[in-house]
């Protein structure tokens, strides 16, 4: 295992995006630094993963390189020519499926290609190909509804694969699925991606799994947030196939383990102020996870190492993370050092009974800025809204961020604390 320089200059690069910086627009006007001079290329027949915490700015980085979105500055190439627009070459897979709920598998692969402009005959081999490659024949015509988390992520895939891209894009293509689903997804992207004779040549992937990146990945690209910048690049050297729970694999866990919670978990308080404008973004805790971590806590004299939690919870360290950050933000636990310690307030939340730890996850709810501006927002409109309109508040709000994301955390803490409540029928998000 061995460190690389942050700054890429290989010329043999397939994509390539050179001292990229990149703001936000606010609401209020002023300009939210995401990310600040990053460096990141894509070489023939690899796997690279883009690995940090939430506001690191990953997606980010992803997007740009596709040419979703143009960097404010800096430059992307691909195969050493300047990108106006779309990068040629690349195929992406997103993290919420990005489906049409109202096309077969068929039409949802059908419509990437014909918008590419390919002739009938060509669409339909195509599509029939892809769709046999990620084990969907059988399910053509069959509707997102009808499909598992796993099979609607497979048909992502194929949607990618159907325009032979030389490098597959995955933007957390995993974390919507379960643990075992997404392992063995990770087990086939791996396969299709080894052949040389055959595109993809590379993956590009974003996550905060550091177990997946490790598995998966043979350069990881961490990165610090606010703004985002790269802050070293590991060399992962494991012979494939790959065990999760070989020595050597765990021994790299570890390694990012330290590089990440350097950052994540810093030793002294920081002092600096918040730009007018800036919301902090909801880590992706779910309110069980929140509360175990409590109770945890409370049954292990109120404090334990965040390593020693993970491993006794048997937790995925990133995630294990989120819900440290997520408790913290509530004002639940202090975290010095290394350390979770429980607080005064979260072992009050601990042994109250249901109706009062409601009581108290609503309080501490409308504490924090964002639920205080989607609670002013109902109440401007006379209690309920399209859940659209939450969408592009959390968009202005937080533009660096991953809007379906806040908003399902947004929807889970909500309504453990009755302070919001959400029809999935309707789409509509009301006061409760």
């Amino acid at each position: 295992m061995t460190i690389a320089n942050t700054t890429e200059t290989t010329t043999e690069t397939l994509c390539e995006a050179r001292n990229i910086s990149h703001d936000f627009t606010m609401p209020n006007g002023s300009k939210l630094r995401v990310l600040e001079d990053v460096s990141v290329a894509v070489k023939p027949s690899e796997v690279v993963a883009l690995l940090g915490p939430s506001g690191s700015g990953k997606s980010t980085i992803l997007r740009i390189l596709a040419g979703l979105i143009k960097p404010t500055e800096g430059e992307v190439l691909y195969r050493g020519q300047r990108v106006h627009g779309l990068t040629p070459g690349v195929g992406i897979v997103f993290q919420s499926f990005a489906l049409y709920p109202w096309m077969t598998v068929t039409e949802n692969v059908n419509v990437v290609l014909q918008a590419a402009g390919l002739a009938p005959e060509e669409i339909r081999e195509r599509t029939e190909k892809s769709i046999r490659t990620v084990g969907l024949a059988g399910f053509e015509e069959a509707y997102p509804r009808e499909l598992s988390g796993g099979m609607k992520q497979r048909l992502g895939i194929a949607r990618a694969l159907s325009v032979n891209p030389e490098i597959l894009f995955m933007d957390e293509p995993f974390s919507h699925v379960d643990a075992l689903t997404a392992e063995g997804l990770r087990a086939e992207v791996i396969d299709l991606w080894q052949p040389q004779d055959q595109n993809p040549s590379s993956v590009l992937m974003v996550s905060h799994d550091i177990k997946e990146v490790v598995y998966m990945a043979d350069r990881i690209i961490v990165l610090s947030s606010h703004p985002g910048r790269v802050r070293t690049v590991v060399q992962n050297t494991i012979a494939r196939p790959r065990d999760y729970r070989s020595r050597e694999s765990e021994q790299l866990v570890d390694y990012l383990h330290e590089i990440i919670t350097g950052s994540e978990l810093p030793d002294v308080p920081v002092t600096t102020t918040r730009r007018p404008g800036m919301v902090e973004p909801l880590p992706h805790a779910t309110t069980s996870a929140i509360t175990g971590l409590l109770e945890y806590l409370d049954a292990h004299n109120g404090m334990d190492e965040i390593f020693e939690i993970a491993a006794a919870t048997d937790q995925e360290f990133g995630t294990m993370i989120s819900t440290v950050k997520a408790a913290e933000m509530l004002s639940f636990v202090e975290t010095p050092q290394q350390d979770v310690v429980l607080a005064p307030l979260g072992r009050r939340f601990v042994r109250a009974d249901t109706d009062e730890r409601k009581m108290i996850w609503r309080e501490q709810l409308l504490k924090l800025r964002f639920f205080r501006e989607i609670y002013d927002l109902l109440r401007s409109e006379e209690g309920e809204v399209d859940a659209e309109v939450v969408h592009e508040r959390i968009t202005a709000m937080m533009p660096q961020e991953k809007y379906e994301s806040i908003f399902d955390t947004m929807v889970r803490w909500a309504r453990f604390g009755n302070l919001f409540a959400y029809d999935e029928d309707t789409d509509r998000v009301s006061l409760q």
